[in-house]
């Protein structure tokens, strides 16, 4: 609830710029990296059910304390433990899901969470929209406590000593653990995700500013075309997941998922459709993409795990969307403002084309070590 209000929040309650308001969003994304870092590391040495309960209840009570700064120097500190805090669930989290689920409907697993995801942010959203046109502190007291209520459920439900399925097996062989630094593939793979999860994130930050201003779109109708991402993921990505899990490699559906994200953007550039057809249509393919890339990423750097380096390697996913979204806003509003929209769209998606080639290219020589 408080982070898709914290700019309004800060220009509107604080009383401040917004390049100051700004700044305290790159503070959060900062913290975000750091948080994801160190959470991986202790979630392979502690386990995922005490890193999960305690930013759990961490990020509630720093919501609190949040809310109740006043200067500009304490909201920015504040941000910053807050967001590493509440990072630092996120590996653990993803570890959690490993745990509960099996090999066969791993990546179903993930498309659940996903939807878990989506749905929390829609009903964060419209209530925290509610909330704020009444009392913008009122935001930090309800995000805080509806944090520390999960902590609760996670303690009366899901604790080991109260649920067998909950117990974690001690590590049995720690020599068997590799560091994900080690692990070469696996960082190549990252630097791809940070790249593609740059182009994807315009979606969410310039594309609605292009429909406003060159689509001539009213703020209804973007807020729809947007929500309409959530509802076709809601409904049919665990449908098309569970056709598709396991019959083809990871990589083959990523391949495909990140060329549809790709051939999205290069629609806004097309002349044959325009205005509300054009938005729909562009948004129906980068959902398709979407539907197809992200869970199957989450899988394939899951493949590549041991019981004691799972949570470093969740780190690194959770960082490489996180510098990501860092970085992806701030870039794409560099290029318009240079060169314009249509050459912000040639690039997105002629960086996804070479991304996809990219990831086929990967899958041929997996295949190829299969064989030999």
């Amino acid at each position: 609830m408080v982070v898709p209000f914290m700019t309004m929040y800060m220009t509107q309650y604080i009383g401040v710029g917004i390049g100051k308001a700004a700044f305290v969003m790159s503070i959060f994304g900062g913290g975000a990296i750091i948080g994801a870092l160190i959470g991986g590391k202790i979630t392979d040495k502690a386990g995922y059910y005490y890193v999960q309960l305690f930013t759990l209840l961490g990020g509630g009570i720093l919501f609190i304390v949040l809310g109740l700064m006043k200067s500009y120097v304490a909201i920015c500190v504040a941000s910053f433990f807050l967001s590493m805090v509440n990072e630092a669930f996120r590996p653990a989290n993803a570890v959690a899901i490993v745990h509960y689920s099996s090999q066969e409907n791993r990546t179903r697993s993930y498309s659940l969470n996903r939807l878990a995801v989506n749905l929390g942010w829609a009903a964060g959203g419209t209530l925290g929209g509610i909330i704020a046109a009444h009392n913008y502190k009122l935001l930090f007291w309800v995000d805080g406590f509806t944090n520390m209520f999960a902590a609760v459920l996670l303690y009366f439900v899901l604790d080991p000593s109260k649920n067998t399925a909950s117990r974690q097996q001690k590590p049995a062989n720690k020599d068997a653990s590799m560091s994900v630094y080690k692990d070469h593939g696996y960082l190549f793979f990252i630097i791809l995700q940070i790249i593609f999860a740059t182009c994807f994130f315009q979606m969410f930050t310039i594309l609605p500013v292009f429909y406003k201003t060159q689509l001539n779109l009213s703020e209804t109708f973007i807020g729809v075309n947007m929500a309409m991402n959530g509802l076709i993921i809601g409904l049919v990505e665990m449908v098309i997941v569970f056709k598709l899990e396991g019959r083809r490699p990871y990589l083959h559906y990523i391949t495909f998922g990140v060329l549809l994200v790709g051939l999205s953007y290069v629609l806004l550039n097309t002349s044959f459709l325009a205005g509300a057809s054009l938005a729909l249509l562009a948004m129906l393919v980068v959902t398709i993409g979407e539907i197809f890339s992200m869970p199957f990423m989450n899988s394939y750097w899951i493949k590549r795990t041991t019981d004691e380096n799972r949570g470093q390697y969740a780190a690194l996913f959770t960082v490489a969307w996180s510098s990501a979204q860092i970085i992806g806003p701030s870039l794409g509003g560099q290029v318009v403002e240079q060169w314009g929209y249509p050459t912000l769209w040639w690039i997105t998606g002629g960086t996804c084309l070479l991304l996809s080639i990219i990831y086929f290219m990967m899958q041929l020589q997996e295949q190829k070590k299969i064989h030999n």
